[in-house]
């Protein structure tokens, strides 16, 4: 049971032994999957969304920043409304509801009703991840957290990878519906899950009665809000926008009373002071740069092949499923290995290493490769995604108070879902910049009248003289102006490529700057090669 002693750190989070934990580790595995392939869909799916319900450009925008922003509104105080008022309570109800509502939306056409149902579903959403965390380490036994945590880990690679293929599967097959209707399938089995793999829990009304629900608003109200200006940043031109100055100065000054208030309240919820230690703050530093370095997956080579390859959603669904998120299988329970043989740091090493060479192929990128040309960087990527985050995890993990989860998780989650958006608005934003720059630079090159462009326009207006003289000058000029687009295009994915590389560069720096954890339930357990090697480095083993 949950219990405040008083600490500036937040609500001690300890919860009874689960009854049934493969139920326990049954809700873990959907509600996670179900939160990201949730997200994923809707963005992916934005186009046949907006499509669907007759929406504007700027209207469909909208609609994928209400049901996000509502996620990470709610999701840092998830880790404390479980402590109070139980697991069950937190995910039983909300699952049903959850259902409910995306059985809802695909009828709805009205379009504040559709944002506030949007609001609504996406603030349901944001409760699965956090909570389903939180059954780990509160139900849990001991053996059973090193494969939860990997399923929680995996779900962020393995959505990113089959989403687009079920986005294109779901609309060319189901119907469009289906991106919402799959949460009425999903969400209640969580929820029965749930019920039969936790123990009944009282409310603890200590705590409730000592709520600090002036920092759980502020907190939330400031990272959305945050969110909200960096996902229409680069849709309404950032400093050029009121509207995007607004979200982003509001939200930062929230954040700032949001400091203050866990400073003077007597019962802070969760308190800076959790953060203080120095692998703890590198931790979460790597989590950050994890999400940024993943993006040569999760956007670049799908976008690629969308902008320059021309290829629909399924298409490009396919590579990924087969090369990403299939061989995610074979690799989770060989980093599970990997983890209880060798300290965290050396597979964190492994992982952004194959991160760093699946970008440095990518910056070989030409304009003529096939969606056949990126396997490899796939594969890589998918060995980055399975050593990566998982043992991230277990650094952070090992170096933090288990028993203040409550307070660290709140964090954990500012980081999962602000890292994500960062880094969505990072890459936007430098692609277009580098297109444009590229652009620039191009054209410049192809100067009126100079005899390389007046040779390739005549020979274009030959080419499409056959079907309309009068049109084939015209028409030449435009297929000149589009390979000039193409190909700054083309540039402007390798400079996003080499911005990852530098990325997971800069991650293998501060996993070097982290020291060895205390010993702990991750503590790994060395033998055969491992422990002659650890003993050739000075490092006592048992």
């Amino acid at each position: 049971m949950a219990e405040n002693d008083g600490a500036d750190r937040g609500p001690l989070s300890r919860g009874g032994i689960a009854p049934q934990p493969l139920f326990a580790v049954g809700a873990v595995l959907l509600g996670s999957f179900l939160a990201n392939f949730d997200s994923r869909l809707t963005s992916v799916g934005l186009a046949d969304l907006r499509g669907a319900f007759s929406l504007g450009f700027d209207e469909g925008a909208w609609l994928s920043t209400a049901g996000i922003g509502s996620q990470i509104f709610i999701a840092p105080a998830v880790a404390w409304l479980a402590t109070v008022f139980g697991l069950r309570r937190v995910l039983g109800i909300p699952s049903l509801v959850y259902a409910l509502v995306s059985l809802t939306i695909p009828f709805v056409h009205d379009y504040p009703t559709l944002i506030a149902l949007s609001i609504v579903h996406g603030m349901l959403l944001g409760t699965f991840v956090p909570a389903t965390l939180m059954i780990v380490f509160r139900n849990l036994p001991m053996r059973w957290w090193l494969p939860a945590i990997a399923i929680y880990s995996i779900r962020v690679g393995f959505a990113l990878d089959t989403s687009t293929s079920l986005v294109g599967f779901y609309v060319e097959h189901w119907g469009w519906q289906w991106l919402y209707w799959q949460g009425v399938v999903i969400a209640p089995l969580m929820g029965l899950m749930v019920y039969l793999g936790t123990p009944s829990e009282p409310v603890n009304r200590a705590l409730l009665r000592d709520a600090d629900w002036g920092g759980m608003l502020l907190l939330g109200t400031a990272v959305s809000m945050i969110y909200a200006g960096l996902d229409q940043g680069n849709r309404l031109d950032w400093l050029e926008s009121g509207t995007v100055m607004a979200l982003l100065l509001g939200g930062g000054v929230l954040f700032i009373l949001f400091l203050v208030n866990e400073m003077l309240a007597p019962q802070p919820w969760a308190h800076i002071n959790v953060l203080f230690s120095r692998n703890v703050g590198l931790s979460l530093v790597i989590i950050l740069l994890y999400t940024l370095t993943s993006l040569c997956n999760s956007s670049l080579v799908p976008n690629f092949l969308s902008v320059v390859g021309g290829l629909r959603p399924e298409q490009t669904g396919v590579l990924l499923f087969t090369y990403g998120a299939l061989p995610m299988f074979a690799l989770v329970p060989f980093a599970i290995y990997l983890l209880r043989h060798f300290d965290a740091r050396t597979v964190v090493v492994l992982g952004f290493s194959a991160f760093a060479a699946a970008n440095l192929w990518g910056t070989q990128l030409s304009h003529d490769w096939a969606r056949e040309d990126f396997v490899g960087i796939v594969l890589l990527t998918s060995v980055g995604q399975a050593l990566t985050l998982l043992p991230i995890i277990i650094m952070a993990l090992s170096n933090s108070d288990p028993t203040r989860a409550t307070s660290f998780a709140a964090y954990i989650q500012i980081m999962r879902l602000g890292g994500a958006e960062i880094g969505v608005a990072l890459m936007g934003t430098w692609l277009r910049v580098r297109e444009q720059i590229h652009s620039n630079y191009l054209g410049s090159h192809i100067e009126n009248g100079s005899g390389d462009v007046t040779r390739m326009l005549q020979k274009l207006s030959n080419f499409f003289a056959s079907h309309g003289v009068g049109t084939a000058p015209a028409r030449a000029v435009g297929t000149l102006s589009a390979q000039v687009a193409r190909e700054a295009n083309t540039l402007a994915y390798i400079d996003g490529f080499w911005l990852c590389f530098w990325l997971a560069m800069a991650a293998l720096g501060c996993t070097a700057l982290i020291t060895r954890a205390p010993p702990g339930p991750f503590t790994p357990a060395p033998f055969g090669f491992a422990k002659s090697l650890l003993r050739k480095c000075g490092v006592p083993v048992s």
